[in-house]
């Protein structure tokens, strides 16, 4: 499984402008093959960072994730409002593990 965890400095302001393309991002992503998960979360102690949670079957279907019509548009929309920063990390896990009782 693939996971990527996003943080981005922005302003409150343009992650609101945002909203509708993260939406769209979201829902679109998810419908994807080999989507497990992918989530915005924006800080509720920081409204400047917004938060990205993703979970791939695997590398291919990132990938294909990347050309989608819907990545181009996100890409464009982020383009136009900048953020101050971003650190995104991309992990290969293994097992999954359960809590232990």
């Amino acid at each position: 499984m693939i996971t990527i965890t996003a943080v981005i400095q922005s302003a409150a302001a343009d992650i609101e402008a945002l909203r509708d393309v993260l939406a769209e991002m979201e829902t679109a992503s998810r419908a994807e093959e080999g989507c497990l998960d992918y989530t915005f979360l924006q800080e509720v102690s920081d409204p400047d960072v917004l938060r990205i949670n993703e979970r791939w079957e695997s590398m291919e279907a990132l990938q294909k994730h990347f050309g989608t019509a819907h990545m181009a548009k996100f890409n464009e929309a982020i383009s136009a409002r900048p953020p101050r920063s971003m650190d995104l990390m991309i992990h290969e896990l293994g097992e999954a593990l359960s809590l232990p009782s």
